[in-house]
């Protein structure tokens, strides 16, 4: 399984973002909330991540 890309976290990634302006990013669940609330921005849950982030 692949980390979270947020500096400093430790955790699964469990969500691809969908950033129109930068690049895709793997993040866990925790920064996946915060992040997915900006204009623009598309949470894609992970195959086997999805019970997570439900």
């Amino acid at each position: 399984m692949t980390s979270c890309e947020e500096t400093d976290c430790e955790n699964e990634a469990a969500v691809e973002l969908h950033v129109p302006w930068a690049d895709n990013v793997l993040v866990c669940t925790a920064h996946a909330r915060v992040l997915a609330q900006k204009d623009g921005v598309v949470a894609e849950p992970l195959d086997d991540a999805v019970d997570d982030w439900s």
